[in-house]
């Protein structure tokens, strides 16, 4: 099940009719439209793969932006879905270039649901408000799962289903389901759950079969290795784990995101080893004609750095070569930096490149951290020069990395020469998404230490930003007040820049009482909610309930929750109550008084879905109960998926709803390959809005 939304099937008089669109991996659309480039399929020349089995269940937002259709979208939606048109006046589908992809791609530190739910709702200025990246504070989890609920009601019907069922929608809800609540601990190291989902793997359906493969990767066991790497080779070993004649490229990728998050996830460094040297190989030996198998090599080689920092080069090496990644820290980054610089390869590959080794920088030593530094952002800044021909979607990916190696430093040359370039992309670089992205990677340096703490990139930072939502492009506008939220929930997670917080709040505040675009309001809106801004409350509470678009209204209700405005609960629960046909506000407003610590929310909810006779409202009720993993909910959707008499769709979103709840992890597992990805340089495999089939189109 994917995270396409089905607000825009929303006909008049409340009824539900369905698009002609595909639904698929047990999970809900997260953003953007179709972001695959030309010729679909990722593919290089041409080649498109297996298309994907039976449609599945679609989910109503807040997953993300939605495409065009008969009815406004909903929160999850792109601003008014506006279509890009092209030269020859044809709709290409919504509007890539709006804030609210960026959002929904990396939003999940800053809402970091279940922590706030596990606590019961924290209290505003209490110690660990503003933690993200999954911490918590040491407040009580009262509601959080218990192991013995998890293994004695939510496992068992997870496997029975799994035993009894061949409905596409509810194996795949399954099946991502039993690998987020991952093995129970064991002394031999044995997978309580692999076999149970290896077995899928030779399904005849290609979407469940690829599901089985992204699904040993979320389970995060080492001992799945050496399946996933026969399926990335397609050696006669993983042929026959598929039951083909080769194994199909769409499940090569999947393997191969699998590995990556393993790697991320293991303490064994001969573990990430093998992982490097097998995703290395795979992109040397890839022969396909599509993208997807070397894009999914260098996303998830990012995932994984080695604890090894430096190694001796091979004895073999001839001259102008750069070591092979799996030999050290160092290395991986030689190899990325030299597969960003090779023209041979192609653009849409190497634009995955920057943000890998942003990622790989992080944690050197700090002599090498200077050097690998100044390498990687010489490599970056030529791309954004004005003479510059790179292609756009890596330009694009360079803007992005420098604000995440860049710091506020205001003595170091480097960092200074690196605010300088963002504050000049608006002039340099001719791409409007790299313009946009300047802005929050600006906001990134702005809160990042460098060498000597320093106020100077600080200011330069909110100067900027500030200076771009009061006198910028009026469709920049809403990206540099997002970023301002950016910038001021990075300084007050790192106690620094109290002045400047407040200045950016008062900013985005000003600009937020006076807007009446539905399309700004919702960016204003969680840019206040991020930072905290408790005098905006009044102002958000007044656009909630003056405001009849339902995005900007979901928008709204998740920043007056992000803030903990208590006073907003009784408005909020009054909109979960009237809002049966409109499945995308209910969702949000369910999130934002999850995130109030409502603790009459969940029983509601259960009440509501017992009544629910549409799909979408059974959808919006069902996700948004797993997203707010209260133990509660347990029994209600057990007894769901176990329920003959429900549609096997419904059952599907209840088998994706108990995965959410009984998460391993407090973030999203995907999200550890969503945050700072450079979404527009997409394949198939990776994201893809048309069919819903892509790793980050999964709950």
């Amino acid at each position: 099940m994917n995270k396409l939304v089905l607000a825009s099937a929303l006909l008049a008089g409340g009824t539900l009719g369905l698009q002609n669109v595909s639904y698929a991996h047990g999970g809900q659309y997260r953003g953007p439209g179709d972001t695959v480039p030309p010729g679909g399929g990722g593919g290089g020349g041409g080649g498109a793969g297996p298309a994907a089995g039976p449609a599945g269940p679609s989910t109503p937002g807040p997953g993300g932006p939605t495409a065009p259709g008969p009815a406004a979208p909903g929160p999850g939606g792109a601003p008014g879905a506006a279509p890009v048109t092209t030269g020859g006046g044809g709709s290409t589908g919504p509007d890539l270039t709006v804030w609210s992809f960026w959002w929904e791609f990396n939003k999940e530190p800053y809402l970091n649901l279940k922590a706030h739910v596990h606590e019961a709702g924290k209290q505003t200025g209490s110690d660990g408000f503003f933690l993200g990246q999954g911490e918590k504070s040491n407040a009580r989890d009262n509601l959080r799962p218990t192991p013995e609920q998890i293994r004695n009601k939510v496992v068992p019907a997870l496997l029975t289903a799994l035993e009894n069922e061949t409905n596409n929608d509810i194996v795949t809800g399954c099946l991502i389901a039993i690998a987020k609540i991952g093995d129970a601990e064991s002394e031999s190291g044995e997978s309580e759950f692999e076999g149970h989902i290896s077995k899928w793997l030779s399904d005849s359906n290609q979407e469940i079969s690829e599901t089985a493969a992204v699904s040993l990767g979320i389970l995060a066991n080492p001992k799945s290795i050496e399946t996933l790497r026969s399926l990335v080779f397609d050696t006669s070993a993983g042929r026959k784990l598929v039951g083909q004649g080769q194994v199909p490229y769409r499940t090569r990728a999947f393997a191969a995101y699998g590995l990556g998050l393993i790697g991320a996830g293991t303490s064994s460094e001969e573990d990430r080893h093998n992982i490097v040297e097998i995703l290395h190989q795979a992109i040397v030996s890839d022969d396909s004609r599509t993208r997807d198998i070397r894009v999914s090599c260098i996303i998830a080689m990012g995932l994984v750095p080695l604890e090894t920092i430096t190694s001796e080069a091979p004895e073999d090496l001839k001259k102008g070569e750069v070591a092979p990644p799996q030999g050290s820290r160092t290395a991986q980054l030689d190899y990325m930096l030299d597969f960003f610089e090779d023209k041979q390869q192609n653009y849409l590959v190497r634009a995955h490149c920057p943000t890998a080794m942003a990622r790989l920088i992080q944690g050197l030593p700090a002599e090498l951290h200077g050097e690998y530094k100044a390498k990687i952002a010489d490599a970056l800044l030529q791309r954004l020069s004005k003479s510059s021909k790179e292609q756009r979607e890596v330009q694009q990916s360079s803007v992005l990395a420098l604000g995440l190696i860049g710091s506020n430093d205001g003595k170091d040359k480097l960092d200074k020469q690196i605010r300088k370039a963002l504050s000049e992309v608006p002039k340099n670089v001719s791409d409007q998404q790299a313009r946009y992205f300047s802005m929050i990677a600006m906001a990134k340096i702005g809160f990042s230490p460098g060498n000597e703490a320093s106020d100077v990139g600080i200011k330069e930072a909110s100067s900027y930003l500030t200076g771009q939502l009061a006198k910028g492009k009026k469709l920049a506008r809403p990206w540099a007040g997002l970023s301002c939220g950016v910038l001021g929930r990075g300084l007050a997670e790192g106690s620094t820049g109290d002045g400047r917080i407040e200045e950016l709040q008062a900013a985005v505040r000003d600009v937020l009482a006076g807007e009446k675009d539905n399309s700004k309001i919702g960016a204003y809106a969680i840019s206040s909610g991020i930072m905290e801004d408790v005098e905006a409350t009044e102002t958000l509470l007044e656009k909630f309930n003056r405001v009849r678009d339902d995005e900007a209204r979901g928008y709204v209700a998740i920043a007056l929750g992000l803030m903990n405005a208590r006073a907003a609960i009784e408005d909020i629960q009054k909109v979960v109550k009237e809002s049966k046909y409109r499945p995308d506000l209910l969702k949000q407003a369910a999130i934002s008084l999850g995130l109030l610590g409502d603790k009459a929310l969940v029983p509601g909810l259960i009440d509501m879905l017992g009544e629910a006779k549409s799909l979408a409202t059974q959808a919006a009720v069902s996700t948004a109960l797993g997203f707010i993993g209260d133990q509660r909910s347990i029994d209600p959707l057990v007894a769901m998926l176990s329920d003959g008499d429900v549609t096997p769709r419904a059952r599907g979103f209840a088998a994706v709803a108990l995965g959410i709840v009984a998460d391993k992890e407090l973030l999203p597992w995907n999200s550890k390959i969503a945050l700072d990805l450079n979404y527009r340089s997409s394949t198939e495999t990776l994201t893809n809005q048309s069919s819903g089939t892509g790793i980050l189109d999964i709950l």
